[in-house]
This record gives structure tokens, C-alpha cells and sequence, in this order.
């Protein structure tokens, strides 16, 4: 077996046990586990039993999501001592935690270590960036080949499924997403929608005012979006007094439930919600406003922060141009030219707005109850291309969590001398997803339902072992 499917398929008892505590999750109320002994679903009960705990820390997740897969070995896991095609320009500095080290174009996330637990073993199968956006984004394995587009049927993400087991405030939509969606070849990405939970769940597109954005191209393509500052609220309040004498007109239909839903939740938020005003964040002091950059990584992250003090349960953050584009632009796509993109565009934006975010967070006392995460498609090919860059690399990459209980100062597992494989701890996408569900107070195994009223637990993963 070559050793990449031996990574891949390491944890394969494991899966299998997954496998059946999911079906169990679903099943084991319905007396429908045919073909399993009455001692095999009882040992089913126990090991879904024994699940640990949730702590019941955090009570809102931020993702930042670095679009296009990060090179593990240019930023959260160096390889100083590889050959010099594998090892590549960057040299390796010290952190704030003796034994860990950062790519030196990460300085100021290098003095927040103690916040952080770096995830270096985590690995999946999948090459293509909207299947390994759709495998870190829902944790589930990507349901078909070739690009893939959303629909209905598919996995909601954790936005939708965390949204859907902590329903926000009235007024408060369920989920942001911040600037943009996700876009590869002039297409939206499955993987960051509501899925077979509905529209209702599907986060939302906002956008802060101001800061430079990222180089490249980035779209809507119809994604619903909310800009709060081109809006004229007082002919909302007359269009929403119309609408409200029109609204018991005969003959209305129910098909525009979701189109309902969407205006509603608009009115909601342009009328006076916390999170009109949370969108304003040039109210911060000016100390802050600074801390995070004027750009638009820095400033949709400080969004992000404020919004979730509004009540919204999860904001997610593209950390990079919206449409990956033929690997042009600012995102972590980097085919070629890989050293200088990173050192000149990326890894600066990244280091000064997720640093600003963990201090921001930390002096408001708020960073034991706002879960970050930092997620990305996959890694970069270890040897480095004939045009200076890193290929598409699923096969082992690094991620990051900090706050909402989360022990800081720590790596879980290693990635070999090389950065190509897993070589301890290996873990997978299910596994972050049953660790952010555990560190939310949420329970790996809730129960979500579909348009059918069947069951399906939230993950099966394993909660890591990180708090």
C-alpha cells in the first residue's frame, strides 16, 4: 500500500466504529439496526455514551478560512532541516512557546502562541479545492466528483449545523459570512450552504466598510448579501409598511417562504437589530482599529468579532480573494511565485488581523467564550514546482483553534520530516468538526434532521484531545 493510503486509511477501524455509532445515532430509537446482536447495539449505546462531555465554553465560533490551501510548511509547520527543494526560502523563528515554531513571515501570530493549538496531522483525500473546502467546512466526505456547485441535498456546514442547534436572537441572522462566498471556476462552492437543514440557516454575505482589498477578483454570483451602509432605512420603514398591507392581501402564496425569510431578516437588521450597529466598526477606538490594519482581512475579522457580541452564533471570514481564478490574485492558491506571494500579500494580512483578533479578544475577556478557528482546503506539495510554487496537497496540512476552552500552547500531532504524511496523532476533518461541537457545549451526536424528518447526528468524528 503506498504510503499515502496508508495514512489515509490508518484510522480506518476507527472510521468503521464512526460508521456505526452514526447509523446507531439515527437508528437505535427506531429498532432498526437489523442484522446487529442485542450485545453489539448495547456496546453501540455505551461508546456513544462515553463521548466526553462538552465544557460548554464558547458560545460563538469565528472561522477564518484561508481560500485556496495553505502551505503547512511556508507558515504553521517549517521544515528547516528537508532539503532545500522541500524545505523552501523561509526560515523557521521562535515563539511565545518554547518548542514550537512559526515561518519567519509570521511574527506576531509567533507571540500568541500560548492562545493557540496547532494541528499538524490532519489529512484527507481529496485534491480539488471545493471538495476539500466542502471535506473542512462540513466535515463530511464530498458527495460527487468534478466541480461541485451547491444543492439541497447537500451536508449543511457548520455554520448551518451550529446555527440550527443554537438558534440566534430574534433579528440576528443565523450565520455571516465575511466578505465574500467562496468562488472557484465562476462557480459558488457547496460546502458553505444551509444544505438538506434549508435556506433558512445558510449564512448570510456581509461586507465592512472601508480597507483595501485583496488583489484578484471576487463575486457574489447571487449569494444573498447584505451592504448596510447603501441602504436608505428610511424607505425601508415605508416599503416595510406597504409590504405589511400587502401581506394580507388573498391569495399569497407560501412558495415565497424563503424569499419571506431573507426580507424579513433584512428588515430586521437595517430597522435597528444590535447588528446594524455591530456592522459599524469605525466605532471602535482608533487603538483598534489600528491593532487590526486597514484591510480588508483585518477589518472583516474586527466585523466578525463584533458580530458575534451581537448574537450572530457563527461568522465565517475568507481570508483571501473571494474567487480563486485561475490562481490569480491574493489568494493561498499558489501554483507559482509561491515564496514571494506569501511574504509580500498573504502571510502579512493574515498575521497582523488573526493576531489583532486573538489580543482583541483576550483583553475583552471574550476569548474563553469565542471559539476561533483556522481552516483551509488542504496543504502544499512538499517539493517545491518548476515555477517556484506548491501544488494542491491533501495528504497531511496544518490548522489552527484557539479560545472557548481550548488549551493554548500546544501542537497536536506532527507531520513527517517532510511535510508529506501524517506522523503522529493523525486526525481528520470530522475530528476539528467533534472538537468545535465539544468546545461549544454542543454534543458531537445532536441530532439534525432532514426535509424527510430523518436523523443524522452532527458529526462522527472524535473530539481531539486539546482542552
Amino acid at each position: 500500500m503506498p504510503a499515502s493510503d496508508h495514512h489515509l486509511h490508518a484510522s480506518g477501524d476507527a472510521l468503521s466504529r464512526r460508521r456505526l455509532l452514526r447509523t446507531s445515532g439515527s437508528l437505535l430509537g427506531t429498532g432498526a439496526l437489523v442484522g446487529l446482536s442485542l450485545p453489539e447495539i448495547l456496546r453501540l449505546r455505551a461508546e456513544a455514551a462515553a463521548l466526553p462531555a462538552a465544557p460548554a465554553k464558547a458560545t460563538s465560533l469565528i472561522i477564518v478560512y484561508l481560500w485556496g490551501g495553505l502551505s503547512h510548511i511556508d507558515s504553521l509547520d517549517p521544515k528547516p532541516d528537508a532539503p532545500p527543494e522541500v524545505r523552501g526560502e523561509f526560515r523557521p523563528i521562535s515563539t511565545a512557546t518554547p518548542g514550537i515554531a512559526f515561518s519567519e513571515h509570521l511574527p506576531r501570530l509567533a507571540r500568541h502562541t500560548e492562545k493557540l493549538a496547532v494541528i499538524r496531522s490532519i489529512h484527507h483525500d481529496d485534491a480539488a479545492h471545493g471538495r476539500g473546502m466542502y471535506w473542512n467546512l462540513t466535515g463530511h466526505k464530498p458527495p460527487r466528483v468534478g466541480n461541485i456547485p451547491p444543492l439541497s441535498g447537500d451536508w449543511p456546514s457548520i455554520a448551518a449545523m451550529v446555527s440550527t442547534l443554537r438558534p440566534p436572537p430574534e433579528g440576528v441572522p443565523p450565520a455571516v459570512r465575511v466578505p465574500y462566498p467562496l468562488v472557484d471556476n465562476g462557480t459558488l462552492q457547496a460546502g458553505e450552504y444551509g444544505g438538506w437543514l434549508g435556506v433558512k440557516v445558510e449564512p448570510i454575505i456581509m461586507r465592512p466598510s472601508g480597507g483595501e482589498p485583496f488583489a484578484g477578483v471576487s463575486r457574489s454570483l447571487g449569494a444573498e448579501t447584505f451592504e448596510i451602509g447603501k441602504v436608505d432605512t428610511g424607505r425601508v420603514s415605508r416599503r416595510e409598511e406597504l409590504r405589511s398591507r400587502l401581506d394580507h392581501a388573498p391569495g399569497r402564496a407560501a412558495d415565497f417562504a424563503s424569499h419571506d425569510h431573507f426580507r424579513d431578516l433584512a428588515r430586521d437588521i437595517l430597522l435597528g437589530s444590535a447588528v446594524r450597529e455591530a456592522h459599524d466598526i469605525d466605532r471602535e477606538p482608533p487603538r483598534v482599529l489600528e491593532s487590526y490594519g486597514n484591510h480588508i482581512g483585518g477589518r472583516s475579522l474586527l466585523l466578525a468579532r463584533r458580530l458575534t457580541e451581537a448574537g450572530v452564533p457563527v461568522v465565517q471570514v475568507c481570508c483571501a480573494a473571494g474567487d480563486l481564478n485561475g490562481g490569480s490574485g491574493d489568494m493561498w492558491d499558489t501554483h507559482g511565485d509561491n515564496f514571494n506571494r506569501l511574504k509580500s500579500r498573504l502571510l502579512p494580512v493574515f498575521d497582523r488581523s488573526v493576531s489583532a483578533l486573538l489580543e482583541d479578544l483576550a483583553d475583552r475577556g471574550t476569548l474563553g467564550t469565542t471559539l476561533v478557528a483556522v481552516l483551509t482546503d488542504f496543504g502544499r506539495t512538499p517539493r517545491v514546482n518548476g515555477a517556484a510554487g506548491r501544488d494542491h496537497y491533501p495528504g497531511v496540512y496544518s490548522v489552527a483553534l484557539a479560545g472557548g476552552g481550548i488549551r493554548g500552547g500546544q501542537v497536536y500531532g506532527s507531520s513527517d520530516g517532510l511535510g508529506a504524511f501524517p506522523l503522529d496523532r493523525p486526525c481528520t476533518p470530522p475530528d476539528i468538526h467533534a472538537t468545535l461541537f465539544h468546545a461549544l457545549g454542543l454534543s458531537p451526536r445532536a441530532e439534525l434532521r432532514d426535509p424527510l424528518g430523518r436523523v443524522f447526528p452532527a458529526t462522527d468524528g472524535d473530539v481531539l484531545d486539546l482542552f
